[in-house]
């Protein structure tokens, strides 16, 4: 397992350039606004991230990000535990407008300045790739509540509201 904390600050143009790759582990308690989406910000998040050129000369970031972490099920609301798998794939860009060329296969990163924090970038990848809802395959929740009539036996015993028409109806057809 990597032990390695990776850079905080870097200038994305110079390591695609350079085609390098880094590797590391952040932990999730670092990520204020993933953590606080969490049960638990004890995990580490996994990242791998290689900086390249592609064919068409286009500066790109591509790799993933994984961690395990524990979400509140939507079921039980007890943690369950999560793996969230971040695919990132994007394409380095000077301004809005530069990014509006660039192939549709790459997300836009608009970088403005020389330098890139990457916990901020790998953080909003990771919370993107969060599931909808969460539950424990295997919940054990009380799903029926009450002294045991189910819904039928309680139909059974309202009235039927229609059957004064019913009778009415009886009534005009015999005329």
């Amino acid at each position: 397992m990597l032990n390695v904390k990776l850079p905080k600050v870097v200038d994305p143009r110079k390591l695609a350039d350079r085609e390098v790759q880094l590797a590391g582990v952040i932990p999730v308690s670092e990520m204020t606004e993933l953590s606080s989406l969490l049960d638990n910000s004890s995990a580490e998040v996994i990242a791998e991230l290689n900086f390249s050129r592609d064919q068409l000369r286009i500066r790109t970031i591509i790799g993933s990000a994984k961690a395990t972490v524990a979400i509140q099920c939507q079921r039980c609301l007890e943690p369950v535990e999560v793996e969230i798998l971040a695919n990132i794939n994007l394409a380095i860009s000077y301004s809005e407008e530069k990014a509006k060329t660039l192939p549709s296969y790459y997300e836009p990163l608009v970088v403005e300045d020389d330098d890139l924090e990457l916990l901020p970038l790998i953080e909003q990848e990771l919370i993107l790739n969060l599931p909808i809802v969460s539950y424990h395959s295997n919940c054990s929740i009380q799903t029926s509540f009450g002294d045991g009539n189910t819904a039928a036996s309680i139909e059974a015993e309202k009235p039927n509201p229609f059957s004064v028409l019913a009778s009415l109806k009886g009534k005009t057809d015999k005329k």
